[in-house]
């Protein structure tokens, strides 16, 4: 059996290369997703159930951002768990305007697979990176 760490590092490194295939291998059928973000501005965020839902949801981010890169910086791992924290860059497709932002993951894995996955970002930078303004407080 494949360890966590293998696992999750297997994953970061199929989504960063855009490896759709690869990325579906690893995701557990019951896959429980959620990335916590507002819906308005992020529409793919929220509670996912199931890998297709988890794939829909990543084929949305793709229709709306293109990824520059994803590395992930520091990754711990006890047992089937493990938190990632990553630098992103994207690319908005709409207005061609760059986010860019660290984020926070927190996974857990079952049989060779990821059965949960947790996302936290600085969601404040991160709106207002998406719509290319200060937010008016």
């Amino acid at each position: 059996m494949t360890d966590t760490r293998t696992i999750v590092r297997e994953l970061y490194d199929a989504y960063g290369k855009g490896d759709g295939p690869r990325v579906a291998q690893l995701l557990h059928d019951d896959i429980d997703w959620v990335i916590y973000a507002p819906v308005d501005v992020f529409p793919f965020a929220g509670v996912r159930h199931g890998r297709q839902a988890v794939l829909g949801a990543l084929a949305d981010i793709g229709a709306t951002y293109l990824l520059r890169s994803y590395q992930p910086e520091i990754m711990l791992v006890d047992g089937d768990r493990a938190a990632v924290m990553s630098d992103v860059h994207f690319v908005q497709k709409s207005s061609g305007r760059a986010l860019r932002f660290r984020l926070a993951n927190f996974l857990r894995v079952e049989n060779g697979r990821v059965i949960e996955f947790r996302e936290f970002i600085d969601t404040f930078d991160a709106v207002e990176q998406a719509l290319g303004r200060e937010l008016a407080l």
